[in-house]
């Protein structure tokens, strides 16, 4: 029995409550991307931060994604999701209202920064592990794809649309004024999902007291007996330390090596977010007309030969035109991908597992990108940066074999929700 990709005539995407869960998104999304260019430009402009402490600051920034993320879905599987929300996005709001108001006494220092910056990764991951595996809750599994689509679409224009406010506002009031605009996006986030109405599914009391180790051991576990979820993850993971070589060297690559201009590079980011949008905007119809499993796939195997214009690059306009619509080329289907695996996850997820599936899969691919940093320096000293974006492109090859071996190569409609049991079931959708 399969869930087709097709909607409904009736689809839920009006309901009240996704709407809700959609605007609180974009709010702090939008916000965030305001933060993301005003609090590097502060530490740099304003704090004169060292080429260390910037490194400190991204690293710090996106530790708590390795850190927290298995607690976080843990606790968003044992409690009500719209709580931990509502709590998150606050307390992000607190943090950040702490830089404009001591910057008006000239007090801000980069050690606040650090600070604000492993609080924000912290809210950031209890948000996004109950977001996630709420989803299911606000639509039937058939019409996550859809869902997904519509919500992946909707963030690309927040967050382009976040990133140039952004920029705007750092000319206009300032780099420290500018977060107020990212504070008060936690806070319409918080109020949007504080009216969200519909019902959870009523959590299971476990019997005796349960530790969190326990439920984040069983949701491992879980993850591990489930071979087309974990094998995607796995996907993604060799995928995030493939691109992530290669993302430690590219805007030096293209600006230092290519001689592409600031101007040009930008242009080029734009090409690629807009590449960006089409794919969340047409990954239903993608899937419904090749399948879900090969478009799985495509996204996959599009983005090691985008590689390969790169690599042969040489500076100029055309080869800078080139690379803006290969880049355009490679977003839309990783973006397509994006939707499409997240969509068969959240389908074969059983619901009690929703947010630690989600933590382990956050967990292992941002894992992997601090690796793959130091991996890429250690690679350019002794190949240089062309060889070692070469080394990045042909680890994305793994990826796809891995895909190309499991269950995903031959799935074309969305698979049936396993039916829920009393245990967590060994194999995807038995009972």
């Amino acid at each position: 029995m399969t869930a087709s990709t097709q909607t409904s005539k009736a689809p839920r995407w009006t309901s009240p409550g996704l709407r809700l869960l959609v605007g609180s998104e974009c709010a702090s999304l939008s916000g965030s991307a305001v933060s993301a260019v005003a609090i590097p430009t502060l530490a740099v402009l304003e704090l004169h931060a060292s080429t260390t402490q910037i490194a400190a600051l991204a690293f710090l920034g996106q530790l708590p994604n390795a850190v927290v993320a298995l607690p976080a879905g843990a606790l968003s599987d044992r409690s009500p999701k719209r709580p931990q929300m509502i709590c998150a996005d606050v307390t992000a709001a607190v943090a950040l209202v702490t830089i404009p108001a001591v910057a008006v006494g000239d007090m801000l220092t980069i050690g606040q920064l650090y600070a604000v910056a492993v609080v924000l990764g912290i809210a950031k991951n209890v948000h996004g592990s109950a977001s996630i595996s709420y989803l299911p809750v606000l639509v039937e599994p058939h019409l996550l794809q859809r869902a997904n689509s519509r919500l992946g679409a909707a963030s690309s224009v927040a967050d382009s649309a976040g990133s140039n406010l952004g920029a705007a506002l750092i000319g206009t009031v300032g780099a420290a004024r500018s977060v107020i605009v990212d504070v008060l996006s936690y806070l319409v986030s918080a109020f949007l999902v504080w009216r969200i109405r519909t019902p959870e599914p009523t959590a299971p009391r476990p019997q005796g007291r349960r530790s969190l180790a326990r439920d984040i051991r069983e949701g491992l576990h879980y993850v591990a007996g489930q071979p087309t979820i974990r094998t995607v993850i796995a996907a993604l993971s060799t995928l995030s330390f493939g691109l992530a070589i290669m993302n430690t060297y590219w805007a030096y690559y293209l600006l230092a090596v290519l001689k592409v201009t600031p101007a040009a590079f930008g242009l080029i980011m734009g090409v690629g977010g807009a590449g960006s949008l089409a794919g969340a905007l047409f990954a239903p119809k993608i899937a419904s007309r090749i399948g879900i499993g090969p478009t799985i796939i495509v996204g996959f195997a599009v983005s090691p030969l985008a590689q390969v214009p790169l690599l042969l690059a040489g500076p100029g306009l055309r080869w800078q035109t080139t690379l803006a619509l290969v880049l355009a080329v490679q977003l839309f289907w990783a973006t397509a991908s994006g939707t499409s695996q997240r969509s068969l996850r959240q389908t074969l997820c059983d619901p009690r597992f929703q947010g630690r599936m989600q933590a382990a899969s956050t967990t292992v691919t941002a894992g992997a990108r601090p690796l793959a940093a130091a991996a890429a320096g250690a690679l350019v000293l002794y190949l240089g940066v062309r060889t070692t974006l070469t080394v990045g492109a042909l680890f994305q090859l793994v990826p796809v074999a891995l895909l190309l071996l499991s269950p995903v190569r031959t799935m074309r409609d969305m698979p049936a929700p396993p039916r829920r049991t009393a245990l967590p079931s060994t194999r995807e959708g038995s009972s």
